[in-house]
C-alpha cells in the first residue's frame, strides 16, 4: 500500500475525532469536533475541510496518505460504506458515507462499525494483540461488539454481527433505545446506569448521588460517587456489572474465545465492573470456557476509535 500514513474518522453522536496515524499505530495528530448536526451532506464536507488541517499538523501530504478509514454507528454496510439509519445521527439514513468521502477527498475510503473498528484497533496494537479469536465490547451511551475469529473481524451475512448490546438479558426489562425490550444495552449502558441511580435516589437511600438534579446524574457522576465508596453507586454498578456478566457468559459458552476485552467510558471505572462481570462469568458460563476466556480492560483509551479506523485500512 502507498503513503505513509492513514486517516483515522471517528464518529460519534455528538464529537467526532480524525487522526492522522502511521503503519506502527501511533497518531501523528488529532482533532475532535462537534458531529454537525445539519446532515450527512454538512457533516462529510467538514471532514474534507478537516483533512488538510490534519495534513499540515502532521507535516504530510496529500500523496503522503493511503486512504481514509470511517469507524461510524450502524446499522451499516461495510462492503459499500452505505451507513442506513444509525438513531444518534439526525437526518441519516441510506447515506452512501463511503463514496461521498471519496469524492470529497480524492483518497480510497474504508467504512466500518465502530465496534468492529475498535477491535481491530485493540488487536492491532492494543489488549487483543496476539489474539486469534476474542470477543471486543464497548460500554458507553450505548453497548456495541466487534467478533474476530480465526484473526479476522466477523460481519455475518448481512454485516451486523457484534450487536451485543442487542442480546435479551432481562425478558421484562425496561425498553431498548432500538424499540425492543430487556435488551443488555436497555440495562447497563450509560443511560440505564443513570436512571437507575436516578431510582435508587427516589426510595430516599442515604447517598451522594442525592445532591445531584436529576439532569446532572449521570453515569460519569455514579461511576465518581461508586469508587468514592458510596454503597447505592456501588450497587447501581454491580447491577449493570451483572447483567453485562451474563451476556458474556452466553457468548463465552457459544464462541469459546480466548480473550474478552471491554472497553468504553463506563468500563473506566477499574475493578468495580471488572470484578463483578468476571464472577458472573465463572458462575454462568461453562467451566472448560471460562476458564480460557481471559477478560481485561480495552488498552487504547480515547484513540481506540480512530486507530481502529485506521486499521480497517491498513488490514
Amino acid at each position: 500500500m502507498g503513503g505513509r500514513a492513514v486517516v483515522g474518522i471517528d464518529i460519534g453522536g455528538t464529537k467526532t475525532l480524525s487522526a492522522v496515524v502511521d503503519n506502527q499505530g501511533r497518531v501523528l495528530a488529532r482533532h475532535r469536533i462537534e458531529t454537525p448536526q445539519q446532515g450527512p451532506e454538512a457533516f462529510v464536507a467538514v471532514l474534507a475541510q478537516e483533512l488538510g488541517q490534519l495534513l499540515l499538523q502532521a507535516g504530510l501530504r496529500r500523496e503522503d496518505v493511503a486512504g481514509v478509514g470511517v469507524g461510524a454507528p450502524g446499522p451499516l454496510d461495510p462492503r459499500t460504506g452505505v451507513v442506513f439509519e444509525p438513531p444518534n445521527l439526525t437526518g441519516w439514513r441510506d447515506v452512501p458515507l463511503q463514496d461521498m468521502l471519496q469524492r470529497l477527498t480524492g483518497l480510497p475510503a474504508h467504512v466500518e462499525n465502530d465496534a468492529n473498528a475498535a477491535a481491530l484497533g485493540e488487536v492491532w496494537i492494543g489488549a487483543g494483540v496476539g489474539a486469534r479469536d476474542l470477543i471486543y465490547m464497548t460500554v458507553s451511551t450505548g453497548i456495541g461488539g466487534g467478533l474476530i475469529f480465526d484473526g479476522d473481524l466477523y460481519h455475518g451475512v448481512s454485516g451486523y454481527a457484534g450487536e451485543i448490546g442487542h442480546m435479551t438479558v432481562e425478558p421484562e426489562g425496561p425498553i431498548c433505545p432500538c424499540g425492543r425490550r430487556g435488551h443488555l444495552e436497555a440495562v447497563a449502558a450509560g443511560p440505564a446506569i443513570a436512571r437507575m441511580a436516578g431510582e435508587a435516589v427516589r426510595t430516599g437511600r442515604t447517598t451522594r448521588l442525592s445532591a445531584f438534579p436529576p439532569e446532572a446524574l449521570t453515569a460519569a457522576a455514579v461511576a465518581e460517587a461508586a469508587m468514592a465508596g458510596d454503597t447505592v453507586a456501588r450497587e447501581v454498578y454491580e447491577r449493570a456489572a451483572r447483567y453485562i456478566g451474563l451476556a458474556l457468559a452466553s457468548l463465552i459458552n457459544v464462541l469459546n474465545p480466548e480473550l474478552v476485552i471491554i472497553g468504553g467510558g463506563v468500563s473506566k471505572v477499574g475493578d468495580l465492573l471488572f470484578g463483578p462481570v468476571r464472577r458472573v462469568v465463572r458462575e454462568r458460563a461453562y467451566e472448560r470456557t471460562a476458564d480460557v476466556a481471559k477478560i481485561v480492560p480495552a488498552a487504547l483509551g480515547d484513540d481506540v476509535g480512530v486507530i481502529g479506523a485506521a486499521a480497517v485500512v491498513y488490514r
